[in-house]
């Protein structure tokens, strides 16, 4: 069956970074493209960075520009999420997300990764 496992949220203080994995499998990870999204009680999911199957293009919003990095690994079914410069509003449950690029259209979901920015 189709798993997405994130890993690697925690607590942090402003300014520090954390690394965060998905780790995938049940399905050709390659073939996907990968993306990251959080979500905040009470909002709307939001995307963090996307990245093409080959990983050759990446998006970020302005809002994590220059401190976000997204990358994946297809030898190892992976896609990490490396946050630098953290901030207290990065605080929020993170999910990877995984999509075909042709018809059939289909998406997964794993089930979220708590991340803590805080004095």
């Amino acid at each position: 069956q189709v798993q997405l496992v994130e890993s690697g949220g925690g607590l942090v203080q402003p300014g520090g970074s954390l690394r965060l994995s998905c780790a995938a499998s049940g399905f050709t990870f390659s073939s996907y493209a990968m993306s990251w999204y959080r979500q905040t009680p009470g909002k709307e999911r939001e995307l963090v960075a996307a990245i093409t199957s080959s990983g050759g293009r990446t998006n970020r919003p302005d809002s994590v520009k220059d401190r976000f990095t997204i990358s994946r690994d297809n030898a190892k079914n992976t896609v990490y999420l490396q946050m630098n410069s953290l901030k207290p509003e990065d605080t929020a449950v993170y999910y990877c997300k995984a999509a075909t690029e042709r018809w059939p259209l289909i998406g997964y979901w794993g089930q979220g990764t708590q991340v803590t920015v805080s004095s």
